[in-house]
């Protein structure tokens, strides 16, 4: 490549998080940017509370990705952006997969040779190395992955699920071989994993952000008669049955 960025990695206020793949999650340690009283005061309290600006570096060597449309802050490099859209039909399925599962109608495709830098998060960033599996993510997660990937939309196992749970009727899922990206609402050493072998996990809540395909996943009410449930104080929950695997938020409710 016949360019440098200076002042990015090699900047003493910048740690690298996590690389796997073509990703690399940098984490500001201060914000400097600061411009007023309120802004410094507000900055203190959350470099306190472990909240710091996060930012994907994507590096590609005439590979291609997938990426959230308006995530992308700059540039640099050889590199064409296209839709990933072939025709008048290809962009109706996506308009209509992105409505049903909120991630947005097209995901715009970045091939070539170069460097691309996402906007700047509080949130977290996750990389996940999809080993021959397919995972189900929760609506707004989505950030960018490798297109060895297949993205798709996986339909909830019935209405109830949707309408009953307030959820949407469909989900993301990610299947193949790749690396994905996903912005999440807690870091990843603090998510619980719930491992299941045909039993079954409920919860009260949207708690969880990501789920093996492989699973059922239903509403339903949490004890087997409406006075049952009203007396247990839950309601309706959210059932995964089956053999897989749950990655849970436990103490911030995913929204």
């Amino acid at each position: 490549m016949a360019f440098v960025i200076n002042n990015l990695t090699d900047n003493s206020n910048t740690v690298i998080k996590e690389k796997l793949g073509s990703f690399t999650v940098l984490e500001y340690i201060k914000d400097l940017s600061t411009t007023s009283v309120m802004d410094a005061t507000a900055q203190y309290y959350m470099s306190h509370s472990n909240m710091h600006r996060k930012q994907l570096m994507i590096e590609l060597n005439n590979s291609e990705i997938m990426m959230k449309a308006g995530a992308m802050q700059y540039t640099v490099g050889r590199m064409e952006m296209t839709t990933g859209i072939k025709d008048a039909g290809g962009a109706v399925r996506s308009f209509f997969g992105g409505a049903a599962s909120g991630t947005g109608a097209i995901k715009p495709l970045y091939k070539g040779t170069g460097t691309i830098l996402l906007e700047p998060t509080y949130k977290y960033i996750w990389l996940i190395d999809v080993d021959n599996d397919e995972v189900v993510i929760e609506d707004g997660l989505f950030l960018a992955c490798e297109t060895s990937l297949r993205i798709g939309v996986t339909a909830r196992s019935n209405l109830s699920s949707a309408v009953l749970g307030g959820e949407g009727l469909f989900n993301m899922s990610a299947s193949g071989k790749g690396v994905i990206a996903l912005e999440a609402p807690i870091p990843s050493e603090e998510a619980v994993v719930v491992e299941l072998q045909n039993d079954e996990l409920k919860v009260d809540g949207n708690f969880a952000m990501m789920w093996s395909n492989s699973l059922n996943f239903t509403v339903e009410r949490s004890g087997k008669t409406r006075l049952g449930s009203a007396a247990s104080g839950e309601g309706l929950v959210n059932v995964y049955r089956g053999t897989g695997m749950v990655w849970l938020a436990p103490l911030a409710a995913y929204s």
